[in-house]
């Protein structure tokens, strides 16, 4: 893997890198992690990367890594910079014949997505987004359980993600996060929508199986001064049916990252939280509700959920297991020469993402009830 952004002091790089690391399949070989030369030397030094093997631009690790010997070079460029820097980035990988995993969302907009997608396929290359929270085992859990049927057809949706911690102005004070992901040239034109109402979305899609095709949204700027929306309210209809109610809040004042998210069907449903990982609920019509667990050694689980335990039940596995869950599943995909990553994590999702947030923008601009995804 080679790496750009996560330079000193960033809080998604080490995340990306932790997570990369954790099952020894993959190896930080290279990268440019800042823009500022000397703070990728230094993190270069930090990290053990050769010093002929920090570069200054994403440009020149691409060509000096084509001439390295095949089993030296990177395979895959991990992209953790702020939202603006990923199209270049990624689009270079593709074009220069490096797979790429990238932090979401993909781009600043769905014709640059659209325009990966089209890099990725004539490529032949991987391209993956990390979409976090789908790597969660109860997760994969309460998708595979839907998908059987067991609650009968998804009739609702609820997904809520309250955050607290842009309640205040603190973009005005220095605090680079908040600096940049309240910036419309370095965030793209949604603030909270784009940054956590993805994640909702992807959760909803991918536990429900059913794609989101209108929404009728409301786009709130709690915070005095502050150029994009802090807080998200939309309502959804999907493909098969079932209705939505997605919420997305950067200003819920002492909330931390408690995503909760409910499927409900004919005969019953599933709950799951971000606060209790490992557990899902099991919401039944006609009986109490069952507590089922994340654990190794729980032989009622899919054989896929089984796959992303790494302890028994009882040793609580968490946010960096999620995302090495990613990475994991990328490696072996490089090893075995796929063309496309699973469903949920693709550049297909990512336009799906792209046109859900272009979606919701022009419908908290409209008067119109209904705005169809096109």
């Amino acid at each position: 893997m080679g790496m750009i952004g996560g330079g000193p002091g960033a809080f998604i790089g080490e995340i990306h890198r932790l997570a990369a690391n954790l099952d020894g399949d993959v190896q930080l070989v290279c990268g440019v992690f800042s823009r500022d030369w000397e703070r990728t030397q230094t993190m270069a030094a930090q990290l053990g990367i050769p010093a002929s093997r920090a570069y200054r631009s994403h440009e020149e690790m691409f060509e000096a890594e084509k001439r390295l010997p095949v089993e030296e070079r990177m395979q895959f460029a991990s992209i953790v910079t702020p939202n603006y820097q990923h199209f270049g980035a990624a689009s270079d990988a593709l074009k220069n014949g490096f797979h790429v995993v990238c932090d979401k969302p993909p781009t600043l907009s769905l014709a640059e997505v659209e325009t990966l997608q089209q890099l990725a396929a004539q490529s032949g290359l991987l391209y993956a987004l990390t979409f976090t929270y789908l790597g969660y085992p109860m997760v994969n859990e309460a998708r595979q359980r839907v998908a059987s049927g067991a609650i009968g057809k998804v009739r609702k949706v609820v997904v809520n993600y309250p955050q607290g911690w842009l309640s205040q102005p603190i973009e005005e004070s220095g605090n680079k996060q908040a600096s940049w992901r309240t910036d419309p040239e370095k965030s793209g034109p949604a603030g909270c929508l784009g940054d956590i109402g993805s994640h909702a979305h992807s959760l909803a899609e991918y536990i429900s199986g059913q794609r989101v095709t209108h929404v009728c949204a409301d786009l709130n700027t709690a915070v005095e001064h502050r150029r994009l929306d802090d807080d998200v309210s939309v309502l959804l209809k999907f493909d098969q049916g079932a209705n939505g109610v997605l919420m997305a809040s950067q200003i819920s004042a002492g909330e931390e990252n408690g995503i909760t998210i409910s499927v409900y069907g004919e005969k019953g449903g599933y709950r799951w939280s971000h606060v209790t990982p490992n557990t899902l609920i099991e919401l039944d019509q006609n009986g109490p509700d069952k507590v089922l667990r994340a654990g190794s050694n729980n032989a009622y689980l899919h054989p896929s959920t089984l796959n992303m335990c790494r302890t028994p039940a009882g040793h609580p596995e968490g946010y960096l297991e999620a995302f090495a869950n990613i990475y994991q599943r990328f490696s072996e995909l490089v090893d075995l020469a796929h063309t496309q990553v699973d469903e949920g994590f693709g550049v297909a999702d990512g336009v799906r993402s792209m046109r859900f947030i272009e979606t919701v923008l022009a419908s908290a601009k409209s008067d119109q009830k209904w705005t169809p995804l096109v």
